[in-house]
């Protein structure tokens, strides 16, 4: 099969998902206004396309076969290439509007109703928008260290991808669901706002679709593996569920949330054999105090609604203001850590920059006022995009230096 060939085949399957999403997703009236979002999404896709695959080709980080490729090419790059930012663009914005759209429905439920209404809400609450934050660590930690693509690789990706935030998050929405009520963030791209048909539904669902991929894991490594796994396992339930709920015990939520996004990457590299190194540590390290400067943060603005619902958090404990500097201080900390590890590591040290730009201007912020700081936090939630962007150019980078 040539590349053309299954080029076709995944825009065949985007455009008859994405036509379907769209027709029960988008308003009447704004279908014009979703395609021609979807067309300015795909050009933007198409230039960075054009101008990192081109990079990536000029240096001889991988190549295709000529005899499977069309020959027409945009800088280096095949034209084959942008069958798939064009897929993602032509059916992932339905989806998400086919998600986040409301449902008319009362009156008692069936379990096949109940089954519907479980996935489209299963997946909001996984919260598509921050799959990438774990699925990149494995695969970065992992293609970095190995050197090539193996179906351990394709597997845990897809693993920390999808099954392992649908567990986190949708959990943590079960457990959470009082307090939700009472937060006006829930309900969209930050959350679902699970209803009490589907909580049941909800951790049956995390269940099956966490624990076999952690068994195949499992047997693909050692102890190392078996530890480093145990541990991701063990805080993605901690945080939430009745009886533990870390996420009540300030200090401790901050600790076991970084634990999630730092996890995957320490998996990774079990399922490698990286070796530990200084530098290794100190990046993990770096990436720890980022985790725990982040949730922090995010969780200023929830101080009103978690008190109200007698949650505690480290920010309801210290407050708004000391929250946020805090914040500020591991970021700041993280930025000056990367400047110890190797070459291109110190080049990672900017990363820390947007964050504290982003964070600094509520440096005074009160608990009154707490609330206010959503809006830097949706900005931080495509920062981490932007992050990503910088990271994989220090990564190829890396990968340059060391082939």
């Amino acid at each position: 099969m040539t590349y053309l060939w299954l080029a076709l085949a995944f825009i065949a399957a985007a455009a008859i998902a994405g036509a379907l999403f769209a027709r029960h997703g988008v308003r009447r009236g704004e279908a014009g206004k979703h395609w021609k979002a979807v067309g300015l999404a795909f050009t933007a896709l198409a230039v960075l396309t054009a101008v990192f695959d081109s990079v990536m080709i000029g240096m001889e980080l991988f190549h295709y076969d000529a005899s499977h490729i069309l020959g027409v090419k945009i800088g280096l790059a095949p034209i084959e290439d942008f069958a798939y930012p064009l897929a993602g663009v032509v059916a992932l914005p339905g989806l998400w509007m086919w998600l986040t759209g409301k449902r008319e429905g009362s009156g008692s439920r069936s379990s096949s109703s109940t089954l519907k209404g479980l996935v489209p809400q299963a997946l909001l609450a996984s919260r598509p928008v921050s799959w990438i934050n774990t699925a990149y660590p494995f695969a970065a930690a992992m293609l970095l260290t190995t050197r090539e693509i193996d179906w351990v690789l394709v597997v845990g990706t897809f693993y920390f991808l999808i099954p392992y935030n649908l567990a986190m998050y949708g959990i943590n929405d079960v457990f959470d669901y009082e307090s939700d009520l009472k937060n006006p963030r829930k309900g969209g791209i930050e959350g679902a706002l699970l209803q009490p048909h589907l909580h049941r539904p909800m951790l049956w669902l995390a269940a099956i679709t966490n624990v076999p991929f952690l068994v195949v894991l499992a047997f693909a490594g050692g102890p190392a593996l078996w530890m480093s796994l145990a541990v991701s396992a063990f805080a993605v339930v901690a945080y939430s569920v009745a009886g533990l709920r870390f996420k009540e015990r300030p200090v401790l939520d901050s600790l076991t949330s970084s634990t999630h996004f730092v996890s995957p990457a320490v998996v990774g590299l079990a399922l490698a054999g990286a070796s530990v190194t200084p530098g290794l540590l100190i990046l993990l390290a770096a990436f720890f105090l980022w985790g725990m400067a982040a949730h922090a943060f995010g969780a200023v603005q929830d101080i009103e609604p978690d008190r109200q619902a007698g949650i505690g958090s480290i920010a309801t404990v210290i407050g708004a203001r000391r929250t946020v500097r805090l914040a500020v201080g591991l970021w700041l900390v993280a930025g000056l850590a990367m400047l110890a590890t190797p070459w291109p590591g110190p080049l990672a040290a900017i990363i820390a920059i947007p964050y504290i730009v982003n964070c600094a201007p509520y440096w005074n912020v009160t608990d009154t006022t707490a609330a206010r700081t959503n809006v830097a936090w949706r900005r931080f939630i495509w920062l981490n995009y932007g992050s990503g962007f910088l990271v994989t150019l220090i990564f190829i980078l890396q990968w340059s230096f060391t082939s």
